[in-house]
């Protein structure tokens, strides 16, 4: 049977519910097919184990080249994954005896199993750490033993081109305290500012703080300056007080600005009905000289035939006649004298002579 897929690994949400779960690679043991539940809140493994238990499982399918079956006592909760893996026994059980027929069979499974080996060695090579294609480190190898490596990360050197094991990692150790043994990468919290500092010397420490201004401040890094932070914001508080300040009157200009700008509305709406008014007016004004102007129209030498609009003429027109010194009004066809001429009238001092002179011929 040939070994046409790459897959040596199968996983599977849990649901508090289901318990069996397919794994598709052949298996020639049921111990090569390893089970893991992965808490994933936390990234827990554990490998459970075949038996009865309430965390055991059962292997079905051995052998079979589709794969099997892995049912388990208990099932799996929601938050749990299931990994069923293949991990193939490192042996080589295939005894071949001299003259005996070959046999293809035992032959054949040996052969997978090989193939077996190398895609899961691969596989694991698919999650190591290494360098691309294109790229190198001289010396991969590190040479610290266990005691040199306790405690530290490992790292490069300073061409990069060698791991070791070369940083400390540091431990929280709380709040500074005088007459205490500092290791390098220790961290404390200077209580007198806040500031987080780190070791860069080993040391008992001395005097007080603030570390800053302590003996051994040469021997301490500042590593967070929660004094500074705490400045900028105060002062940043600082300014967000006086912006809302800032604001407030802003608001309340902008509420005496809607206020002015509602009077200058009222204004504006009187001033433009008083020009309405005052157009009025000037209309009626207008009006009424326009009809004077058509009804008087003033000193003329001779009677005129046209109003002085160049209109037609109209029943009770009047004018000066500047020739003959007399006021006419016009009839609605002609011209006629509207004042009478005084000259010929009888005087009073007439009259007294006429009355005078009227007794004495009467006989009185």
């Amino acid at each position: 049977m040939t070994v046409s897929t790459t897959t040596i690994k199968d996983s599977y949400a849990g649901n508090d519910s289901v318990t069996a779960f397919s794994y598709t690679f052949k298996v020639f043991a049921s111990s090569e097919a390893k089970v893991y539940v992965r808490t994933d809140s936390t990234g827990a493994e554990s490998l459970r184990a075949e038996g009865t238990g309430s965390t055991n499982y059962a292997v079905s399918g051995v052998g079979e080249t589709g794969g099997g079956t892995i049912t388990f006592v208990t099932a799996p909760i929601t938050g749990e994954t299931v990994i069923i893996r293949r991990l193939s026994a490192k042996t080589q059980a295939t005894d071949y005896q001299p003259s005996d027929s070959f046999p293809a069979a035992s032959h054949e499974d040996a052969l997978d199993k090989l193939t077996n080996i190398t895609q899961e060695m691969q596989e694991e090579l698919d999650r190591s750490f290494k360098v691309s294609k294109t790229n190198s480190i001289t010396t991969p190898e590190f040479v610290d033993n266990a005691a040199t490596r306790a405690s530290k990360v490992l790292g490069f050197s300073t061409d990069g081109n060698t791991l070791e094991a070369s940083t400390a990692i540091g431990d929280n150790t709380g709040n500074w305290a005088t007459s205490t043994a500092y290791t390098v990468r220790d961290m404390v919290k200077d209580t007198s500012n806040n500031n987080i500092y780190f070791c860069i010397t080993a040391h008992t420490s001395s005097g007080s703080q603030p570390i800053s201004t302590n003996a051994d401040s040469a021997k301490w890094s500042l590593l967070v300056d929660a004094a500074s932070a705490t400045s900028s914001a105060s002062a940043a508080s600082s300014s967000a007080t006086a912006a809302a300040t800032s604001a407030t009157s802003s608001a309340s200009s902008a509420t005496s600005a809607a206020s002015s700008a509602t009077t200058a509305t009222s204004k504006a709406s009187e001033a433009s009905s008083s020009a309405t008014a005052a157009a009025a007016s000037a209309a009626a004004a207008a009006t009424s000289a326009d009809n004077f102007d058509d009804t008087y129209l003033g000193a003329k030498a001779s009677d005129p035939t046209l109003d002085n609009d160049g209109d037609a003429l109209s029943t009770g027109d009047l004018y000066f006649n500047t020739g003959s010194n007399v006021m006419k009004v016009y009839t609605g066809s002609a011209w006629n004298v509207a004042a009478a001429d005084t000259s010929t009238f009888v005087t009073a001092a007439d009259a007294a002579s006429t009355a005078a002179a009227l007794a004495i011929a009467l006989g009185g």
